[in-house]
């Protein structure tokens, strides 16, 4: 595998950069210690540095003169969830945890910042973006907002994410969606208490709720064309207090996802539609709350073909998956697409099939990730950047 070898001799150094952010979590919009850790490293490596974007984000500017500039992200933002790893670099917050990798993410990014600040291999301009707030948050919205691109112009942007399912040493990417759009929405159902021996006396939201449930089902698999794709989940259920109260509320919420924005615009008013049509059936009132949060993660061909050559400089051209099937899950980068050229990949960084999933509470990144990754990353720069 031809990783840079100043980056796979710094491995060990990377390694204690990464397990000291995984030690020190921070969640969305809080990540202050590291932005000052990345701001500080960029600073020692001769990187010109702007904080404050989108409250913690970080911009690392390094230039050699007139010619093309690229962006590059990482996220930086740890879960509100509990650790539970025993070795010596487990969060040290209680209730928050580095689930996700971008503590990789990070440091991968910083190596690569080193390494191309000290050979200066490019002709052209690099804006290295650290970003808060990835996780369900909109820190990527929020930078663009606050004028990310007006600020840092670029010609493309590329971010990565690791995905322990897939082997270490592969890559995945392909050109237009790789990631669905993801909406959320909150339901109060308002209905009259009873005694549960007594229902006639009472209007039952559970009842109510229990129909919404299975009636959103239908949304997609009656409304959607067989070939788009299409999820509606109701994630939470609460109500009653009591085995022999039928309570007066219920509270239902879920998640919707979607590639296409004509499937986006067709699952919002369905699931709108059902649960006022299925609420005014049972005689309860419904205040429904829809929330559209990500786009979908779309790549662009000419910077997908791009980041394709560059990661197959890395690891080999048959370590390369060039048509992954696409996720439901969500990714703020989006934003980022939306006004910029570029291209997402996942990056593997799987030891075996008992790797523990992104978000699990056992996960921790695989440092022999460090340096290929930060290998992309230069390699990317130094061939966009000729």
């Amino acid at each position: 595998m031809p990783v840079i070898d100043q980056l796979k001799e710094r491995q060990e150094e990377m390694t204690a950069w990464r397990r000291d952010l995984h030690a020190h979590p921070e969640i969305a919009f809080e990540e202050w210690r590291t932005a000052k850790v990345v701001a500080e490293k960029l600073k020692s490596f001769g990187v010109e540095v702007t904080t404050g974007l989108a409250g913690t984000g970080v911009v690392g500017t390094l230039s050699t003169g007139e010619g093309p500039a690229i962006g590059l992200r990482a996220d930086m933002d740890a879960l509100s969830m509990e650790e539970e790893n025993t070795f010596a670099h487990k969060s040290v917050h209680p209730g928050k945890m580095h689930a996700c990798g971008h503590d990789g993410h990070t440091t991968m990014l910083l190596g690569a910042a080193k390494y191309l600040a000290e050979t200066r291999n490019f002709k052209g301009t690099v804006q290295f973006i650290f970003q808060p707030a990835e996780e369900m948050e909109g820190g990527g919205e929020r930078m663009v907002r606050e004028g990310l691109f007006e600020r840092f112009p670029v010609d493309a942007v590329y971010g990565l994410h690791n995905w322990p399912r897939m082997p270490l040493g592969t890559f995945a990417m392909r050109p237009g969606p790789l990631m669905a759009a993801v909406e959320v929405f909150d339901v109060v159902l308002t209905g009259v208490g009873a005694h549960g021996a007594m229902p006639h006396q009472g209007i039952d939201p559970i009842a109510a709720g229990a129909q919404v449930v299975s009636s959103l089902q239908h949304v997609v698999s009656r409304e959607i064309d067989p070939l788009d794709s299409g999820v509606v989940s109701v994630t939470m259920f609460n109500a009653g207090e009591s085995r022999n109260v039928i309570p007066s509320m219920a509270h239902l919420a879920g998640t919707v996802r979607s590639f296409r924005p004509e499937v986006r615009d067709t699952l919002e008013a369905g699931v709108q539609r059902v649960i006022e049509g299925v609420s005014a059936a049972h005689g309860v009132k419904a205040e429904i709350t829809y929330d559209r949060r990500y786009p979908p993660t779309i790549n662009h061909t000419k910077e997908t073909e791009i980041a394709a050559q560059a990661a197959a400089q890395v690891v080999g051209a048959e370590n390369l998956d060039l048509n992954p099937t696409p996720t439901m899950g969500a990714e703020d980068f989006s934003y980022m697409l939306e006004a910029k050229p570029g291209c997402y990949v996942w990056m593997g960084t799987g030891k075996g099939v008992d790797d523990p999933l992104l978000h699990n509470a056992r996960f921790d990144f695989n440092d022999d990730a460090l340096p290929i990754g930060a290998s992309y990353w230069a390699t990317l720069v130094e061939q966009e950047l000729a």
